[in-house]
């Protein structure tokens, strides 16, 4: 549980800097943010990996996570347009991350049936 929660920090910190880059645009003083939270979340990532998770899976949902949470945010936020065809592209890249996932869980449970 433990790694799929500093997964969620990750995420969430990376958005908010990413988010921050837009509002720092006009005030400067946004890129404390913008640094802090992308540190953060680069310390997340780690923690999670550090926890057990494999790299390809962790990066992928960030990645994925990121990309969605922030298109979604910065429409609400900032008005940016969110249109079908960048909501399919959304879903093709979650639909990516899930089959890495459900790939890698095949080949732990493979290598385990080994052992």
């Amino acid at each position: 549980m433990k790694k799929w929660l500093t997964l969620v920090a990750a995420i969430g910190f990376e958005v908010a800097a990413t988010l921050s880059l837009k509002a720092a645009l006009d005030r400067p003083a946004w890129y404390v943010l913008v640094v802090a939270g992308y540190v953060a979340s680069f310390v997340f990532i780690s923690a999670c990996l550090q926890a057990g998770m494999k790299i390809g899976v962790a990066y992928g949902i960030w990645g994925a996570g990121g990309v969605t949470v922030t298109a979604l945010l910065s429409a609400g936020i900032y008005g940016e347009p969110l249109t079908v065809l960048m909501g399919l592209g959304i879903m093709l890249i979650i639909a990516g991350v899930l089959t890495v996932e459900l790939g890698s869980q095949k080949a732990q449970h493979e290598k385990e049936i080994e052992a």
